[in-house]
């Protein structure tokens, strides 16, 4: 079993598309209109364009706006994304204007910082703990 796709609640998704293939870096893989201006609307890391799918989710049902907002509100972020050095990406997407929640900080082998989508969600940037030698 591997995960196949995955999906974050948007306001609007033409800025999310935006926002996530113009600043975080993603490309997009599948654009589908589904009448009423929604689009089934994904993008993939261009590291790995096979992998798992980002569904950019309009969140006009109410339970998702209400699920969605109660997280930013105790700032817990909605998805986490791996990079290979979480510092660097900050300084990166912070001299784009994203906005960070929390910056990097250090806890044990992973370090992690906080943004803000624009879109109504916080998004975690993290970097993936190293796999003890001898392993793999």
């Amino acid at each position: 079993m591997k995960i196949h796709m995955t999906s974050v609640f948007v306001d609007d998704q033409a800025k999310a598309l935006h926002f996530y293939t113009e600043i975080l870096g993603f490309v997009k893989k599948h654009d589908v209109p589904l009448g009423g201006g929604a689009r089934w609307l994904t993008v993939v890391s261009p590291e790995e364009p096979g992998a798992a799918e980002l569904l950019l989710e309009p969140a006009g049902h109410p339970a998702a706006r209400t699920y969605r907002d109660a997280l930013v509100e105790d700032g817990i972020p909605l998805a986490q994304f791996a990079v290979d050095d979480v510092t660097a990406e900050y300084e990166r997407l912070r001299a784009l204007g994203v906005r960070f929640t929390q910056e990097p900080l250090e806890m044990g082998p992973v370090t992690t910082a906080v943004l803000d989508d624009t879109c109504g969600n916080l998004i975690q940037l993290a970097t993936e703990p190293k796999e003890p030698s001898g392993l793999s």
